[in-house]
């Protein structure tokens, strides 16, 4: 991993007696510093699996692969797009997360970085390229086979039995870039479901400031993740239901097919011959687009499957928190009914305080009575006045839980 991170670094710049002793190119960095260009670091990967670092400028770039300039706005590292799957004539154009390459017949353009999933993707790519036999199967130098190549999808004269690693060049470059993305959100995936779960679980067992903030943020986390898996997944079903876009991808065979068509094209054959063939491989044509299509169909399935999967668990997660969050809910809503209840029973007994104050008041005012001379009249009056309370107490009690109003 060091050594090709060293070996992937973008060159030095030239010293000043170089710029010297190289005037072109001096004044050819003059033009593109005029012109608003800047140089871009890239990751070039040959369909041998040779990677190299090479430095170009957009409109190079553009020229190269034959792309228009907003398809490479969806590769500058300094805005945010969604994650984008895009085939052109020439091209594929993938922006997955941290994989953002043009993919061609020939080689993976990759935008130059050193985190740990791009360094992983040219790492893998290179083991798939260096495959045995693959090469010879896609890359031949007689391109009259292209028309028998192509309806041969199971390979059956060439290995006894199917792998992935036996599909066009831009396909395994794609299919690695769709491993990687796919693996990088399903790892943030499980790494936010280990720290949530053991969170929820104190979370309803301790009600505090601080644990409603983790959740508050961990949720904030699941959000932006879920909306970033969500369109990975889109994108991949809305390639596999629109077959045009899957035939548009099939960059090695367009290009074996414009090397047969230049080669043949000066020829001449008899009226009767040309359309005999041209009607025999019309029918091979249609029936080896179709098998084609459905091999790259079940190929972005297979990762649709897997990014389904991903989605599937943070819409668990989503649901365990609004559970905890219903639970924590209910919990507050039951001290609050506590909280009433008390305080109902409270004005209910203040109610009855104020009953015997009221008498007390009565026998407190300067106004001659003649219950005033007997001497245990006071004692009377007391008994009399909290028995009178209490009962009111007890049936204002009886009335509450009779409405429901206060637990049995």
């Amino acid at each position: 991993m060091a050594d090709l991170k060293e070996r992937l670094l973008p060159p030095k710049p030239a010293s000043t007696t170089n710029l010297r002793d190289w005037p072109s190119a001096s004044g050819r960095l003059q033009m593109q510093k005029k012109r608003g260009q800047s140089l871009r670091s890239w990751i070039r990967i040959d369909s041998s699996g040779n990677s190299e670092g090479i430095e170009m400028d957009k409109f190079t770039m553009m020229r190269r692969c034959d792309l228009p300039a907003r398809d490479l706005r969806l590769l500058d590292p300094l805005f945010v797009y969604p994650s984008t799957i895009l085939g052109r004539e020439k091209a594929i154009v993938v922006n997955l997360e941290q994989i953002r390459c043009i993919i061609t017949a020939d080689e993976v353009l990759l935008l130059n970085s050193l985190d740990s999933y791009v360094l992983q993707y040219v790492m893998e790519l290179q083991r798939r390229l260096a495959a045995p036999g693959v090469d010879d199967v896609w890359n031949s130098d007689c391109p009259a086979n292209v028309g028998q190549r192509r309806g041969r999808t199971n390979f059956d004269s060439v290995f006894q039995s199917p792998s992935p690693d036996y599909l066009p060049f831009e396909f395994r470059a794609l299919e690695v870039a769709l491993e990687t993305a796919c693996t990088f959100l399903d790892s943030q995936a499980a790494e936010l479901e280990i720290e949530a779960y053991p969170l929820l679980d104190e979370l309803t067992s301790k009600i505090s400031t601080l644990n409603l903030e983790r959740v508050r943020r961990l949720k904030s986390r699941l959000v932006a993740l879920t909306r970033r898996v969500q369109k990975v997944r889109d994108e991949i079903e809305q390639l596999m239901d629109d077959d045009g876009d899957m035939a548009e991808m099939y960059l090695t065979e367009k290009k074996q097919r414009m090397e047969a068509s230049s080669l043949y094209e000066g020829r001449k054959f008899e009226r009767s011959l040309s359309i005999a063939r041209s009607r025999h491989e019309s029918i091979r044509s249609s029936e080896a687009d179709d098998e084609h299509i459905e091999e790259l169909e079940m190929l972005l399935e297979a990762y649709f499957v897997l990014i389904d999967s991903t989605l599937s668990k943070l819409t668990s997660l989503k649901e365990y928190i609004d559970d905890t969050e219903d639970f924590i809910n209910i919990q507050l809503d039951n001290v609050r009914n506590q909280l009433i209840q008390f305080e109902l029973l409270l004005t209910t007994a203040t109610f009855v305080v104020a009953i015997i104050g009221v008498v007390a008041g009565i026998f407190g005012m300067n106004f001659p009575i003649s219950l005033f001379d007997d001497g245990g009249a006071f004692k009377w009056v007391l008994i009399i006045t909290g028995a009178v309370g209490m009962t009111i107490f007890v049936a204002l009690v009886c009335l509450f839980r009779y409405k429901r109003l206060m637990p049995l």
